[in-house]
């Protein structure tokens, strides 16, 4: 009977469920604090992923590179330069100043 009567509450409801219980548990005075406190971890959550998303962003696009940049490196190396962290312009500059 009690499982029943707990599937048919729905996502709103036990919203109110669990802001009944802090208060009945902690007090009225806290509701405010616990939600300030929710709101800060869910930011910093936010900012966490995010980062992650751009490093990850980050590290796919500097494992995709395509048959011009290899060549470009390839170019590079013969006349001595290093193409770490150089773009394909910085590099072509380079190997025209090299030639």
């Amino acid at each position: 009977m009690l499982e029943q009567f707990l599937f048919q509450i729905g996502g709103t409801e036990w919203l109110w469920v669990v802001i009944v219980l802090i208060a009945v548990f902690f007090g009225a005075g806290k509701i405010p604090e616990i939600a300030r406190s929710i709101g800060r971890a869910t930011g910093e959550f936010q900012k966490g992923k995010m980062e992650i998303e751009r490093e990850i962003a980050q590290a796919t696009k500097e494992v995709e590179k395509t048959p011009e940049r290899l060549r470009l490196e390839e170019a590079a190396k013969v006349f001595g330069i290093d193409p770490t962290g150089k773009t394909d312009e910085q590099l072509r500059e380079e190997i025209k100043k090299s030639t």
